[in-house]
């Protein structure tokens, strides 16, 4: 049996996981997932407690992308029958954000499709997060694509809390899923909003043909980016993308990718993202032992489960909701 407990306090210690540890924790045995589980939950707890971030999604403008990234519905590449919109207007973003605010979410995550927002987009966004903060005070993230320096310092201006733009995969793979931007454009971006003092989040796909090492490769990059907010996502094959038809995933291998975060990112929010439905399933009330962080609702392009299951998900488990609107320093 692996010496799981041992792995989490070496992490509490400060110490971190060789390539070989990580290794083993993807590899771990079925029979012991639970005591790893427990370990990795020995780290959430030491630094989150049982509480619960909420995260809740507006899809502002939908498709319409020229990018060719294999995964996305959104994307010029793909054929999927998704609804095409330009952006949304303040007024329906804005209700978005009170329908998050009578959920309890903590974080309103505003998403447009696109390379980069254009200046038009940019200001709509701006507009309508000055009138979020006014009215509810919550935390907000956008994620609007690559950025230029001047768009980073106005939605600086205009309250936005959180940037978010995933580095998606490992560095050696990106190539196997997009050729239309590189992986650099998406760290520089990431350090961008970080130069202006906007809280940066950064996550993966998991399940993209990628190698275990890819996966221990991403969440070390994530840690030399020091991202806040890392969500994990677990792929939801779309027909029409070219990752149509891919399903290597399992519960158990989630479970073990939620652990290898937390022990990688230990002091950072780990949200348990797109496809958590359709790839943990049953076993998605475990998740939330390595992770400290969901979404609810519906995501881009996919449903997602009920947010009343989600509360009563945490109920049973006897985790409570963080109902703390953050205010993220500068």
């Amino acid at each position: 049996m692996g010496n799981w407990n041992q792995l989490a306090k070496n992490v509490l210690n400060g110490l971190e996981l060789t390539d070989e540890e990580a290794l083993s924790v993807l590899d771990c045995p079925d029979e012991e997932i639970l005591v790893l589980l427990h370990s990795a939950y020995q780290v959430r707890n030491h630094y989150y407690g049982n509480k619960v971030k909420l995260n809740m999604i507006i899809n502002t403008k939908s498709g319409l992308c020229p990018e060719n990234c294999g995964y996305c519905s959104q994307s010029i590449v793909s054929t999927a029958p998704i609804e095409k919109y330009r952006m949304l207007d303040k007024g329906t973003i804005v209700s978005g954000a009170k329908n998050a605010h009578d959920l309890n979410v903590g974080t309103y995550c505003i998403v447009a499709s696109g390379r980069g927002p254009s200046n038009r987009e940019l200001e709509q966004v701006v507009s309508a997060v000055k009138e979020i903060k006014d009215q509810y005070n919550m935390k907000v993230c956008a994620c609007l694509g690559l950025l230029k320096e001047d768009q980073a310092i106005k939605l600086k201006e205009a309250g936005v809390d959180r940037y978010n733009h995933n580095i998606n995969t490992s560095e050696e793979h990106h190539e196997s899923i997009t050729t239309s931007h590189t992986f650099k454009d998406r760290v520089n971006t990431v350090e961008l909003i970080k130069e202006q003092g906007i809280s940066p989040c950064s996550g993966v796909i998991i399940g993209m043909k990628e190698t275990k090492q890819d996966v221990i490769n991403m969440a070390r990059s994530l840690k030399v980016l020091d991202a806040d907010s890392i969500p994990v996502n677990f792929l939801h094959a779309i027909d029409g993308t070219p990752l149509e038809g891919v399903n290597e995933l399992d519960p158990r291998y989630c479970l073990k990718v939620l652990c290898l975060m937390r022990f990688i990112n230990p002091t950072k929010e780990i949200r348990i993202s797109g496809g958590r439905e359709v790839n943990l399933r049953s076993l998605q009330p475990l998740g939330l032992f390595p992770a400290n962080s969901i979404f609810v609702g519906d995501y881009l392009t996919t449903a997602g489960q009920e947010s009343n299951s989600d509360h009563q998900m945490l109920m049973d488990l006897g985790f409570e909701v963080d109902y703390v609107k953050e205010t993220v320093e500068s």
